[in-house]
Formats: structure tokens, sequence, C-alpha cells
């Protein structure tokens, strides 16, 4: 890795944090300039512009998920065990343990659900590609016997989705402490289902 693409990384890790704790919206070029101790004009160089800044972080932000979250999952044995694997992998990263912030695309979906733009279609992608992982993920599970024949992926993967916003927002916004106790009781309720 160049001394410039070390720089670019150590930059994203920093403004990816910041979006993670206060929004894409506020994560401007200055305000990084500010935390990484690096001139507006060389952030510039490097960005153009605050669209181009945030669509950096999100791909920076969707690379750590897929090192984090996806791969460690892939690795273990199909089936439940891996439904399991991406379930804990995806709590973690829900709960804080990668950024401090917590889920930087459940912040930028509220965000920009509602303004087109380039920023948002990258969120879509991102979420599609996501959905179809956990729909694949399933589908293994199906083909290995541990799931119902008739159970519909993309419902579970939706479900399972659904669990983690649900989980972000009782631990995040209202603080409640027996809210990761509350998620791995839903996902076992879900799995219980499509048994």
């Amino acid at each position: 890795m160049s001394k410039g693409q070390s720089t670019k990384r150590v930059i994203l890790d920093e403004a990816t944090e910041i979006a993670s704790r206060t929004g894409l919206q506020a994560l401007t070029i200055g305000t990084l300039a500010a935390r990484t101790e690096l001139s507006k004009s060389g952030l510039f160089a490097h960005f153009r512009s605050k669209e181009s800044l945030q669509l950096e972080v999100l791909r920076h932000a969707r690379d750590r998920f897929v090192d984090l979250v996806i791969r460690p999952a892939l690795a273990t044995p199909r089936g439940e065990q891996r439904v399991r694997a991406l379930f804990e992998h995806w709590l973690s990263w829900c709960r804080g343990d990668a950024l401090e912030g917590g889920c930087i695309f459940t912040a930028a979906a509220t965000e920009f659900d509602d303004q087109p733009g380039a920023v948002r279609e990258l969120l879509v992608n991102d979420e599609r590609d996501l959905a179809d992982t956990v729909a694949q993920v399933f589908r293994t599970g199906i083909s290995e016997g541990r799931f119902r024949a008739d159970a519909d992926p993309y419902q579970f993967a939706q479900d399972l989705h659904g669990i983690l916003l649900a989980y972000v927002h009782t631990a995040r916004l209202l603080a409640d402490p027996k809210a990761e106790q509350r998620a791995r009781r839903a996902f076992e309720a879900l799995l219980d289902a499509a048994r």
C-alpha cells in the first residue's frame, strides 16, 4: 500500500467513525480536516466534494462490514450454523463494536431515504445486495435440510433485518438494557418458524 493509499485509509477510517456518530449529512471536509489535522485543500484533493466524501465513506464502511460480518459468517459451515454466525456478527456491528456510533447504514438510510441522488442509490444497491446475501445464506440452510423447503429466503432476510433494526432503535435510542436479550429471543423465534 502506497503512502497516499495509507493516508486515505486513515482519513476514511476517521470519516466513517464521525459519520457513524453524527450522520453523513454532518460530515464535511472541514470537520474531517479538524479531526485529522490535515488541510482542507489536501482533503479536497482526495474527495473533491461532500457527496464524493459521503460515497467514499459508505464504500469504506461496506468493505468493513463485509470483512467483519459477511466473510466470517461465510467461513462457518452451511446451514443454521452459518445463519447464526451471520446474526452474531451483524449484531456485533449494530452494537457498535466496529464503529462507536453503531450501524452507519441504518443512520444513512434514515437520512437519505427520501433524498434522490448518488448517495441514496449506493445505499439502495448495498441494501439489496445485503438482502440477496442473507437470502442466499438462508437458502443454503434449506438445501442442507435445516429449514423448511417452502420457507421464503427473502422473507427471512427481511425479518432478520427487521430484528436488527429494532435492536438498533431499542438499544441506541431508548437505551433499553434488555434490547440484546429481546433481539436474541426474536432471532430464535424466527429460526423456530423456519424449521
